[in-house]
């Protein structure tokens, strides 16, 4: 099973090289990896699943780890991202959250706590003294358009962009998000602010006329959690590097639950990203561009494949960013 997984994790990086995606592990002094993973109910689901998340991160040979469902691990050890900063002698940021975490190689110069559920964030500083903010952050599941859409094709629009607010909290959630990262003076600050997580909903940049034609599930409609994120000033950096969604769709959910189920079909969307926003007057003249995105893994494992049998531990694909500072 190691072996298996080792394999994965190998064809998934050597999926990457290329200028549009993130290269191989090196040297990179002006460069900045970025993980976001929602690992499955802390990687409990899989046998040796947070030895088997571990070893994710240390093939993608990140900077930082924006977790979600970072639960207690069963038996006696910690919940999964403080098990893995000791593991990894990094640093772990979960503080009262039962599931949000920020791991990280760099120093963590500031703590911050937006909601238990809903975002947990820090100041980081890398080797070189360049600062910048980030958050791991998670909004309300229920009501999820892929399956509303899938389960009632003849759903109005009006109706069907209701269970962003009324038959789900993700809009409230999000606005409350950013209004906590603007009276924290994030979205006026000098560094740039990553947010990152799991959104439990698609992106408008993802639900076009284009990817309509093409994907099931999906209307060209403005979606309003990816918007409020926009129109706060961030940028969505897996679409900053690959701009069409029809050729490079950053399916996320879900490698694990594929098969129909009593027969009913699976949604699958890109529902974990993350945004940048960069500051006018960086501190420094250093700013972050996006230049490499890819998901993980790269090769999805045979859907027949038990659960506890799995080499990826997760439900969710991690979404692997790099980002260069410039000045």
């Amino acid at each position: 099973m190691r072996t298996h997984f080792a394999v994965l994790v190998t064809i998934a990086l050597l999926a990457m090289p290329s200028c549009r995606t993130c290269p191989a592990p090196g040297p990179r002094p002006d460069q900045l990896r970025v993980l976001v993973w929602n690992v499955l109910h802390g990687a409990n689901d899989v046998d040796d699943g947070p030895e088997k998340a571990l070893q994710v991160i240390r093939d993608a040979d990140v900077d930082v780890v924006l977790l979600q469902e970072s639960y207690d691990i069963d038996g006696d050890r910690p919940t999964l991202g403080r098990w893995l900063a000791a593991e990894l002698g990094w640093q772990a940021h979960q503080a009262d959250s039962p599931h949000l975490c920020v791991l990280t190689r760099l120093a963590i110069d500031e703590p911050y706590l937006h909601h238990p559920w809903h975002g947990v964030g820090a100041r980081l500083r890398d080797d070189a003294g360049r600062a910048f903010v980030a958050y791991s952050i998670w909004i309300d599941y229920r009501a999820f358009l892929g399956y509303e859409l899938r389960d009632d094709p003849d759903l109005g629009d009006q109706d069907l962009l209701a269970a962003e607010d009324q038959r789900s909290s993700r809009l409230p959630q999000t606005r409350a998000l950013l209004a906590h990262l603007d009276q924290a003076g994030h979205l006026d600050a000098d560094v740039p602010v990553l947010v990152g997580g799991d959104w439990n909903t698609p992106s408008h940049l993802d639900w076009t006329a284009d990817t309509a034609r093409i994907y099931r599930n999906r209307r060209a409609l403005p979606l309003p959690v990816s918007q409020a994120v926009h129109d706060a000033g961030f940028v969505d950096v897996f679409r900053a590097v690959h701009p069409n969604a029809v050729q490079r769709p950053g399916i996320t959910w879900t490698p694990m639950f594929r098969a129909p189920r009593d027969g009913t079909p699976q949604a699958f969307d890109r529902i974990d990203r993350l945004y940048l926003k960069g500051a006018d007057q960086p501190a420094g003249g250093w700013r972050l561009t996006p230049v490499g995105a890819a998901v993980l893994p790269a090769v999805w494992e045979d859907e027949t494949t038990a659960i506890r049998d799995r080499a990826f531990p997760s439900d969710h694909g991690a979404v692997l960013l790099e980002l260069r500072w410039t000045k």
